[in-house]
């Protein structure tokens, strides 16, 4: 584990964008892992950056998203999907076939669970994975605790992560109670994970992230 300490949000977001540009131009069909939130937020613009003056090419590139949330329609502005193409692959000369989100609309979310996992798997794994985390630890929305969910799976959310996620919607009635996220055995065996936090209220989990048990 390597730990990097930034002064601020916006030279976190340079040094992981700076990690992620060296990814895809060592390997122009890297495999890309996602995540969603206000964290990624400053690390999506300056990949835009680059891509707009040239610097990286994105026509290669795979990605597959962290999560996203079950039974939310992906035209609802409140979807991961929706975010993801308003606020990178709109920007970016990726082809839209290479965006992989689970589809939380299907009937089966048990075999498109499965599925999301054998898709990753005929990608050849993934280079990357980015991962935020939350006020309690979570990863994704895998909730801190003894045993982990190991695979892509249907997870219902904690109260304290649906009232986090209020804000994003009108009021926490709105904000789905499950989603669908990667499991920690699929996000570990990415061949290299650059998790990013930023702020007081992330200062506690980052400490037991190094200092706590598992």
């Amino acid at each position: 584990m390597e730990i990097i300490i930034t002064k601020n949000y916006e030279e976190m977001s340079k040094r992981a964008a700076s990690i992620v540009f060296s990814q895809v131009a060592l390997n122009r069909k890297s495999v890309l892992g996602l995540p969603t939130g206000s964290t990624p937020l400053g690390l999506y613009k300056y990949l835009i950056e680059a891509h707009k003056k040239g610097y990286i090419d994105f026509s290669e590139v795979k990605t597959f998203n962290l999560d996203e949330y079950f039974r939310l329609d992906r035209s609802d502005p409140q979807s991961y999907y929706y975010f993801m193409m308003e606020n990178l692959v709109n920007h970016i000369n990726i082809d839209t076939k290479n965006v992989d989100i689970p589809n939380c609309m299907l009937k089966d979310i048990e075999k498109e669970c499965e599925d999301y996992e054998e898709r990753i798997k005929a990608a050849g794994g993934i280079d990357l994975q980015i991962i935020g985390i939350g006020n309690n630890g979570h990863i994704g929305f895998n909730e801190p605790g003894e045993v982990f969910s190991k695979k892509t799976h249907l997870v219902d959310l904690k109260q304290d992560t649906i009232e986090a996620n209020a804000r994003f919607f009108s009021s926490i009635e709105e904000v789905p109670t499950q989603a669908v996220t990667m499991g920690i055995q699929t996000i570990m065996q990415s061949k290299r994970l650059l998790l990013i936090a930023s702020g007081l209220a992330k200062a506690e989990a980052i400490y037991k992230i190094v200092k706590g048990e598992i």
